[in-house]
């Protein structure tokens, strides 16, 4: 992005807890012209997914921080170990995305064991660490460092936390969230358009789980028409 100081680009992504958390500093939000969220996370206190909840109880961070691992990738032997103690009498794993993801009403079950050999991506133990941070202490916050830490990075004992406030009213968003989503629960999504300046645009999709909105064979009707006309009401992409 720095090769293009002077373009503003639209913004489409479900990696929503980054976005939301850089759209709070100005240096970054001066660069997107508009922005579209899929399901869109910032606080977690409503997650229902049952895998994450599991890894969040049984303190898999700090597991794989015991262990010197770097990154969770459950197609590696040492993932393939976890997994399985995870899942081991505790949930059905066989439909791994839905307990990771809630359940998704839409897919093309047939394209399923494709989906399979990307799904779930591979996340850096700091990264998995920050999230458990968060749904631990029910906050969006920068990484918690530990009193010290963070007070060398910081200037304060505690993380600063994220103020969705700081998003400019100025910044046209929108937003799509379903009622079957594990992840960005309904409740938590609510949250975060109450903490905004402006209104987004929404879309909601009361069947729709955390991965209908990219996998859905319907998605191009129930999403991305509505999605295509929000940026296209502004005029860099209706010049094109």
């Amino acid at each position: 992005m720095s090769n293009f100081p002077c373009m503003r680009r639209f913004f489409i992504w479900q990696g929503t807890i980054m976005a939301l958390s850089a759209f709070t500093m100005p240096n970054a939000v001066e660069m997107i012209e508009a922005a579209a969220l899929l399901c869109p996370i910032s606080y977690l206190d409503h997650i229902t997914s049952r895998f994450v909840l599991r890894a969040v109880s049984l303190h898999l961070d700090q597991l794989l921080i015991t262990l010197g691992l770097h990154q969770l990738n459950f197609r590696s032997d040492t993932g393939i170990q976890i997994l399985d103690s995870l899942c081991d009498g505790h949930m059905d794993c066989n439909n791994l995305l839905a307990s990771i993801t809630g359940v998704n009403c839409c897919f093309n079950m047939t394209r399923m064991d494709y989906y399979l050999e990307y799904e779930p991506h591979p996340s850096s133990t700091k990264n998995l660490n920050h999230l458990f941070q968060m749904i631990r202490k029910g906050t969006f916050a920068r990484f918690d460092y530990g009193w010290w830490g963070n007070l060398k990075r910081y200037g304060h004992i505690h993380p600063p936390a994220f103020n969705l406030a700081d998003i400019p009213e100025s910044l046209p968003l929108w937003m799509a969230y379903g009622g079957n989503d594990a992840l960005a629960d309904p409740i938590d999504v609510k949250r975060i358009i109450k903490g905004l300046k402006s209104e987004p645009v929404l879309v909601y999709n009361d069947s729709y789980g955390h991965i209908d909105f990219i996998m859905s064979v319907n998605a191009k009707d129930d999403v991305y028409a509505n999605l295509i006309r929000f940026f296209q009401s502004y005029r860099w992409l209706s010049s094109y």
